[in-house]
């Protein structure tokens, strides 16, 4: 499932502004139970010369829903289609997953350009 994000171009590419896009409603399914895993994924992002498109980013993210992977891999991949489309400066993915079995898990992945 490797989907590009839609952009726009960043109108203030010369100034570093942070963007937080917070999805409160995320869905996969856990790999070994077939279960559904719920989630909140939060991505914050220094643009460059694009941000992303908010319908796009939707779309996109409501693809997991029936993709059978661990929260690590969830996390790692939506940093890195995010940062092939968008190319920011920096980014940071936060998955804060819902409690199964008494355990709570939140995964985090960063990417920062070179020369940032």
């Amino acid at each position: 499932m490797r989907s590009v994000v839609e952009t726009f171009p960043n109108q203030f590419p010369a100034r570093e502004y942070e963007i937080e896009i917070t999805c409160p409603e995320f869905t996969a399914v856990c790999p070994k139970t077939g279960q559904p895993d719920f989630g909140t994924i939060t991505i914050h992002y220094v643009p460059a010369a694009a941000c992303l498109e908010l319908k796009s980013l939707k779309l996109y993210l409501s693809g997991y829903r029936d993709r059978g992977i661990f929260y690590e891999h969830v996390v790692n991949t939506i940093l890195d289609d995010l940062t092939e489309s968008c190319q920011p400066r920096r980014m940071k993915v936060v998955g804060h997953f819902n409690p199964r079995g008494g355990i709570m898990s939140r995964v985090t992945a960063m990417y920062e350009a070179s020369g940032s």
